[in-house]
């Protein structure tokens, strides 16, 4: 007699696929089950022609590989842990090569935000309760002494800023030159008053700051600098600055795009126009930058490079043995684009009010 399940699934009872193994493939490959093993870890090792025969078998079989058991096996997460500050269009941009940088690799990553509420030091701990195995962090402040102890702990690659001696590998751009770069574009356009908006007191922002003063002082320029920050709201409050002045200046470059947008929207909704009465430039050459109704000049940091870069500083250490500490740095690029133009003509006398 037929059960009624049975009678449900037509009179025939449906068992479960057994699930391939790497047995099953290192069998049909006629290889070892270790040599498999190593192509799906991505270990050097098996020749050229070996990894493409298991992986064209894997795909023959359906073959699904249980992560979970075999990172236990390795008594390894293959996670990295990415610190990034969510409200930075720069930093969404380099999470997504790192997250692609690192699954190429083998590797998955954790994202730890950057949030008011979440500040480095607990995003870095949290980060390591998840057992990442690396970390990279997207433009960290930590101090010298706390990445050197992390760096004691575990492969930490930071990005973006100039670290000293340290444990730690480093993968940037030279952004003093980068802000150079931009200094040298204004100046051949014919500006004389170029003003700095600053990012504040952080390594980055120092390193920018001190990059447009040299390039001031090379052309015989007077350095002009109004203090801010990375966000949109010191570029509004740098528009109120530089709108008290008896003079505006004919150039402003801000240390990064989205201080320099606060700063574009700002000064357009007091009738100054961009880059007729004042030219302004950013930095990172974000996605915000090249937006059409925006259209920023900006310096590029090759976050692709960047990223990349950063993925294999953590793959020599974890995989091939690197114990030194390394420094990358790479050569910014220069984004002309519609906020920069020709300087104005000098007009004698102050200059007259804007509403």
């Amino acid at each position: 007699m037929r059960s009624d399940d049975d009678s449900r699934s037509g009179g025939s009872v449906q068992m479960p696929r057994q699930a391939v193994t790497m047995q099953d493939i290192a069998d049909r490959v006629g290889v070892s089950k270790a040599l498999v093993s190593m192509v799906f870890r991505r270990v050097a090792g098996p020749s050229a022609e070996t990894r493409k025969r298991v992986l064209e078998v894997a795909d023959e079989l359906g073959y699904r590989p249980n992560r979970t058991a075999a990172l236990m096996s390795l008594r390894r997460t293959h996670l990295v842990g990415v610190m990034a500050d969510i409200r930075n269009s720069f930093h969404a941009e380099m999470v997504e090569y790192l997250v692609a940088a690192a699954d190429e690799n083998g590797y998955e990553v954790v994202l730890g935000a950057l949030t008011p509420t979440h500040a480095e030091q607990k995003v870095v701990d949290t980060l390591l309760d998840f057992r990442c195995e690396a970390l990279i962090l997207l433009g960290t402040e930590l101090d010298t002494d706390v990445l050197d102890a992390l760096g004691e702990r575990l492969p930490v690659v930071v990005v973006g800023r100039r670290v000293g001696d340290s444990s730690v590998d480093v993968v940037r751009t030279a952004d003093g030159k980068g802000i150079g770069t931009v200094v040298d574009h204004l100046v051949e356009l014919g500006h004389r008053q170029i003003t700095h908006l600053s990012g504040g007191a952080g390594t980055i922002a120092a390193d920018r700051r001190s990059g447009y003063s040299r390039a001031m002082r090379r052309h015989g320029l007077d350095v002009d600098v109004v203090e801010g920050d990375f966000t949109d709201n010191a570029g509004t409050v740098a528009a109120h600055t530089l709108l008290e002045r008896s003079q505006l200046p004919t150039a402003v470059i801000a240390a990064n795009d989205r201080s320099a947008i606060g700063l574009i929207s700002e000064l357009r909704s007091r009738g100054v126009r961009i880059p007729e009465d004042v030219s302004v430039a950013g930095y990172d050459d974000s996605f915000l930058a090249q937006l059409a109704h925006i259209d920023l000049t900006s310096v590029n940091q090759q976050p692709r490079e960047q990223a990349a870069t950063a993925v294999d500083a953590v793959i020599e250490r974890l995989d091939r043995g690197r114990t030194e500490s390394i420094a990358t740095v790479l050569r910014p690029r220069l984004v002309p684009r519609r906020t920069t133009g020709p300087a104005p003509a000098p007009v004698e006398g102050s200059r007259s009010d804007v509403s």
